[in-house]
């Protein structure tokens, strides 16, 4: 184990340093924000052009799915491999590679020529989510644990920024000069941020030189999504019936079994799979592993509905807005997220972990269970920012109970493996909604358009989703608030987690 304090502080034996320089975490906290900020801006800024690309291109929803769930499944394998090689070459050495890379795949896929290059550029895009659980790691690593809540509720504040300013702006720049053009425009502030982190990052102070990367569970886990998240897209298209629909299915499904066996296999003989099954067992690992896969996948197939529902023709039950109109009306979902991530950052000591992840659950399970039937725009509108409050909420309340979990020489693994399973849902989520926007269709004027049972049932699984996300959360143990403070204090109830032990 080589270890450094980058602080001035010797790290203790639980993983927490003496000191801590407060000034410059702030300023790495910072760093990471706008990081966050400008991902989601290149990934969000293109949803509100995602009918006009499958027209442009001449497919269909479900098909033009692909092209938010394709960089998911991607950054579904590469998040635990880069994870990985973020604890032995250190975290911020990689994260400057990663955003070198990624600034690359951005500016190749602004030049897609045609739709099935596009799905390909989008994909190897998919390291961009790699930047998530480095920074969350490095966090961590720099803030002193009653610090912790604050810092990761505004960096989940910054989901909602980075969809903010996406939504609208990119609207903008597709409905005027193309939706190529969004692309080109991010180039230069992915650049400025890859050259703050080689400035002003100091490199991680936990290092683990000796780790062996699990490649081979990564490329099995990503090649049996890719399949699933496919037969989802083409379903529609092909058939749910027909041999190639159900083959990709079969074999999806098949390869997580040896996935499960090589996991177990790989993890007896010493080295750290991705499915890590020793920090698996700790509760709240599993408790919010499950609870972000869940939300990830309601959130992006609402995400994917909403963004059809606000460009279909009135006659065919839509709003008829334009790109620019969509985007904007798209707004209030990021807004929510936005204003009650940072609040929940900083009342979530007082209130806890656990309650305000079922909160947060239970404001977005009602408030898509309320966009079901029809709405009129001002109350959809009304319904969405709720939407997003909820999910911001909920995710700020997740984080909290993962990174205050687990010792922080795991950070790096358990950050990657939550970002896996978040990311899972979220790309299933996708074609998901696609699937139904292409199974359940109306004509109208010679053109096909989705019909609105297609949104209900998005919204009603969405709903569904939350739910369960926020009774599941309960199965956690709690560690901030009165009940952890009970247990530090010897009471009986023994809600607070130690650290994992060093290793």
């Amino acid at each position: 184990m080589t270890e450094s304090s980058a602080s001035g502080g010797a790290p203790l034996a639980n993983g927490r340093s003496t000191s801590y320089d407060a000034s410059y975490a702030w300023r790495v906290m910072w760093i990471l924000a706008g990081l966050v900020t400008v991902v989601l801006y290149v990934e969000g800024m293109l949803t509100p052009s995602l009918p006009t690309i499958a027209h442009q291109f001449g497919v269909s929803a479900g098909q033009a799915s692909l092209i938010l769930s394709s960089y998911i499944v991607t950054g579904v394998a590469l998040s635990p491999v880069v994870g990985k090689l973020g604890d032995i070459y250190g975290k911020k050495r990689v994260l400057g590679v990663v955003l070198v890379l990624y600034a690359a795949c951005v500016s190749v896929t602004g030049f897609s020529p045609t739709f099935s290059f596009m799905v390909g550029a989008r994909a190897f895009q998919g390291i961009g989510l790699t930047v998530f659980p480095l920074g969350m790691s490095l966090v961590r690593e720099e803030f002193p644990r009653e610090m912790v809540p604050r810092a990761q509720g505004i960096l989940s504040g910054m989901f909602g920024a980075g969809f903010a300013v996406s939504l609208p702006i990119g609207a903008w720049v597709s409905f005027h000069y193309g939706w190529r053009v969004t692309y080109h425009s991010a180039i230069p502030f992915v650049l400025l941020l890859a050259i703050l982190v080689f400035l002003v990052v100091r490199e991680s102070r936990y290092r683990r030189p000796e780790t062996k990367v699990d490649y081979v569970g990564a490329a099995i886990l990503g090649l049996g999504l890719a399949l699933i998240v496919l037969a989802l897209s083409e379903g529609p298209t092909w058939g749910w019936q027909s041999t190639g629909t159900l083959s990709l299915f079969g074999v999806g499904l098949v390869l997580l079994v040896p996935l499960i066996l090589y996991e177990l296999r790989y993890q007896e003989g010493g080295g750290e799979a991705i499915l890590n099954f020793r920090l698996l067992r700790e509760r709240n690992v599993m408790v919010t592993n499950v609870i972000g896969a869940v939300s990830g996948l309601g959130m992006y197939l609402a995400l994917l509905s909403m963004t059809y529902l606000f460009q279909d023709p009135t006659q065919a039950g839509g709003y008829g807005q334009t790109i620019l109109g969509a985007g904007i009306s798209l707004v209030p979902l990021a807004l929510g997220m936005l204003v009650f991530a940072p609040i929940a950052g900083v009342i979530v000591t007082r209130v806890g972990a656990r309650p305000l992840t079922a909160i947060g659950a239970a404001i977005a399970g009602v408030a898509f269970l309320a966009a079901v039937p029809t709405q009129t725009l001002g109350s959809l509108l009304v319904v969405e920012f709720f939407i997003g409050a909820g999910i911001g909420i909920l995710n700020s309340g997740m984080i909290n109970l993962l990174v205050l979990t687990v010792d922080p020489r795991d950070m790096g693994l358990a950050t990657s493996m939550s970002a896996v399973f978040r990311n899972v849902g979220s790309s299933v989520g996708a074609p998901l909604s696609g699937s139904l926007l292409s199974t359940f269709t109306i004509v109208f004027l010679g053109f096909v358009f989705p019909a609105h049972i297609a949104f209900a049932w998005s919204f009603g699984i969405a709903a569904i989703a939350f739910a369960s996300a926020g009774g599941f959360v309960f199965f956690g143990r709690e560690v901030l608030g009165r009940s952890a403070v009970l247990a530090e204090n010897g009471a009986p109830e023994a809600t607070t987690i130690s650290p994992a032990p060093a290793h």
